[in-house]
């Protein structure tokens, strides 16, 4: 069937099911994540809900959702214990979309909702933020936590303030302290506006706000591959999205959002914690701390996608070695909770589909070996005494790797290898020193002073690594090899 004469997607009768939860935007991550995830409890009978969408910019992809009913298909397709799995699905538990800067009324009468509880976001990094603006009744205000004060002050006043009418509130956002944060900004944007004491503690005392952390990666359109799925499906989709199967959400919050918001019941791997610092030291020790402590040396050997690094005769043992062997000992959870995380990420690496560049997870990778790798390297040292000598290979190969031999811009230089150049995209400063210190090799200097400075710079690490017993040596080691 040719892909123009296919029926688009729509929704062929009413949804009656209440709505329950409002969503700030409209993207592909929350489409992928939280409302497959309400769709979940809603095939099991646990929610029994709708969201609303509110898109938080003027323009957005509100209009072609609207289009189709506020339906789409999600793809999941990766590795469940070393097989391929594709998984298709249409999420149909999107009421509508909502504009605030068209339809302000519309977003204030779905705050007014009795069956109304939670409210999810996702609008950026950036987007939990505090920018002073007027207080304007009745109008969209501008950032998201300013359109979020007005709507909570509208549902405070239409229920009189009463304890069992206020909300939850989820934000996705991609910040440490999410939920602390935006909580903070409507405080402050209430503060500002003049509105009564008692509805700030309301805010405080009444709703709860949670701090997240979320993880899936989500590719989103599959451009190359729509006309292809499409003919398969049957339908056209404008807002097809593909992601992996692994998912992993953690709410720093009461046990009693368990009985609301039962997705651990339904199968889903959600954790309700009144922590979640362990979880977040765990992503960012096994998930990116492996790519940081592997991609430079594995880019430099000629490898260019994940996937392609894990399936290497040497790249792939070293990886799991990193995360198993070394990393692992680092981390403060249950040896269970740490072996099936451990183990996704390898799945997640080997994916076929995710097409993750190694240059790509290379970026500014001096600031997210600190933030990654050092820690890990630094608890183990002190648990065992010693040095992990993958880790410590790592950070020669993140010094052999930013060997820049020519600027190309402020912010990226270019390094060689074997004949061909690669980018390196760095801070101008991390880029300018780097630079001084190829020259010096070039002209003659010894691997020992180029790690010696390089360990020096505090700006970069935080400290003097050069104080680390054994460390300076061990990369000047591990270098040489490299440079051999």
């Amino acid at each position: 069937m040719e892909q123009t004469t296919l029926p688009r997607l729509g929704r062929d009768r009413d949804c009656t099911l209440p709505v329950r939860a409002v969503q700030f935007g409209e993207g592909n991550f929350l489409r992928a994540f939280i409302d497959w995830m309400l769709q979940q409890m809603n095939k099991q009978g646990k929610f029994n809900g709708m969201v609303r969408i509110v898109q938080p910019l003027p323009t957005g992809t509100g209009e072609a959702l609207n289009a189709q009913g506020g339906r789409y298909t999600l793809i999941l397709r990766g590795l469940e214990n070393g097989r391929p799995v594709e998984k298709r699905e249409i999420i149909d538990c999107v009421k509508d979309c909502l504009n605030p800067y068209t339809s302000w009324n519309d977003v204030v009468d779905c705050f007014r909702g009795r069956d109304l509880r939670f409210v999810f976001s996702n609008t950026t990094e950036a987007g939990i933020e505090y920018k002073a603006e007027p207080y304007k009744p009745g109008q969209c205000q501008q950032t998201f936590p300013a359109k979020l004060t007005s709507l909570l002050y509208e549902r405070y006043q239409s229920f009189g303030g009463v304890r069992d009418r206020a909300l939850v509130i989820i934000p996705c956002e991609l910040i440490d302290k999410n939920g602390t944060t935006l909580q903070d900004c409507i405080l402050h944007y209430a503060k500002d506006w003049g509105l009564p004491p008692a509805f700030a503690t309301w805010l405080k005392e009444a709703n709860v706000f949670v701090n997240t952390l979320v993880d899936r990666i989500v590719a989103g359109y599959p451009h190359e591959e729509a006309a292809r799925l499409e003919a398969e499906l049957g339908y056209r989709d404008a807002l097809m999205v593909c992601g992996e199967p692994f998912h992993f959400l953690v709410i720093e919050g009461p046990q009693t959002l368990a009985r609301e918001l039962p997705l651990a019941a339904c199968g889903l791997q959600v954790v309700i914690t009144d922590d979640q610092t362990p979880y977040r030291t765990r992503k960012v020790r096994f998930l990116n701390g492996a790519h940081t402590s592997s991609v430079p040396a594995a880019s430099l050997s000629g490898l260019t996608l994940v996937d392609e690094m894990m399936n290497d005769a040497d790249f792939g043992p070293f990886v799991r070695d990193v995360i198993f062997s070394e990393v692992f000992h680092t981390v403060d959870l249950p040896d269970e909770e740490k072996r099936f995380f451990a183990q996704s990420v390898i799945e997640r690496f080997q994916n076929p589909y995710a097409r993750h560049r190694l240059l790509s997870i290379a970026l500014n990778s001096v600031s997210k070996w600190k933030v990654r790798v050092l820690p890990s390297l630094q608890d183990y040292l002190k648990l065992r005494g010693a040095l992990p000598s993958r880790l410590v290979f790592s950070l020669a190969a993140l010094l052999r790797f930013y060997e820049v031999e020519s600027m190309k811009a402020d912010a990226e230089g270019l390094g060689r290898v074997d004949g061909r150049e690669y980018p390196i995209a760095d801070s101008p400063e991390v880029l300018a020193f780097f630079a001084e210190e190829t020259k010096k090799l070039r002209a003659g200097a010894d691997d020992v002073s180029y790690v010696q400075a390089a360990l020096a710079r505090q700006d970069f690490w935080d400290c003097d690594l050069n104080r680390v017993a054994g460390l300076s040596a061990a990369v000047t080691a591990a270098l040489t090899a490299i440079h051999r």
